[in-house]
């Protein structure tokens, strides 16, 4: 397997650039397209692994020309680089409709809502949010994509607590920020470590009762 790494400028590796996806559809035919590629690449992927997918299968798969995915994704390391920005995408548009937009939610259930849906695990909507996809994350990931992350999920989280008008008192951004840090964090290295589904309920308890109660603390 290729490293995925190009040419390096001083300490930094740069990434291959056909890890990264050409385009994003923006059309409503190329959507439908692109997210039938997607789900041909989780159908595969699930079935042979990382190592036994191909381009060639994925357009097979999902029925479509291969010169037609390749408008798109130059290689499989751009089609998991493209899936997973979609699937963070679709977590952030899930945090604005279900946590942000639900005006009948008091705060501490809609603080509740906002944890749960950042950081429980979830296989059928996030179904490679896995060790093996972060186990060759180097390949399509640079450090900018988890500031961009980290700066987006932040901002998600404020505008979460800006909407719970019965707090009387607003946590700082500072704090923000460092619950999501916490947060996403957390969840990766559950990601990575692999506890069981009783410790990762038990982790996920306890990030509920610190902000809860710092929200209470505070009234």
């Amino acid at each position: 397997m290729k490293s995925g790494f190009g040419n390096t400028k001083g300490n930094a590796p740069t990434l291959n650039p056909r890890a990264k996806p050409l385009k994003r559809p923006s059309q409503a035919r190329a959507i439908f397209t692109v997210e039938a590629i997607y789900e041909a690449f989780v159908r595969i992927w699930q079935r042979d692994g990382w190592s036994g997918l191909t381009t060639r299968e994925v357009a097979l798969e999902a029925g479509v020309a291969i010169g037609t995915l390749y408008d798109y994704f130059p290689s499989k390391e751009a089609l998991l680089s493209g899936y997973i920005r979609h699937s963070l995408d679709e977590l952030l548009q899930h945090l604005d409709e279900q946590v942000v937009q639900a005006n009948d939610l008091d705060a501490l259930t809609r603080i509740k809502r906002l944890i749960r849906l950042t950081c429980e695990p979830d296989v059928v909507r996030q179904p490679l949010f896995n060790h093996d996809v972060l186990s060759i994350e180097h390949q399509f990931t640079e450090p900018k994509h988890h500031r961009r992350l980290f700066q987006e999920l932040s901002q998600k989280w404020r505008e979460a607590f800006a909407a719970c008008s019965d707090l009387p008192i607003q946590p700082s951004a500072t704090t923000i920020d460092a619950w999501v840090i916490m947060a996403w964090g957390g969840r990766r290295y559950c990601v990575a470590a692999q506890p069981d589904a009783e410790q990762t309920a038990a982790w996920l308890r306890e990030i509920e009762t610190m902000i809860c109660s710092r929200l209470l603390g505070a009234t």
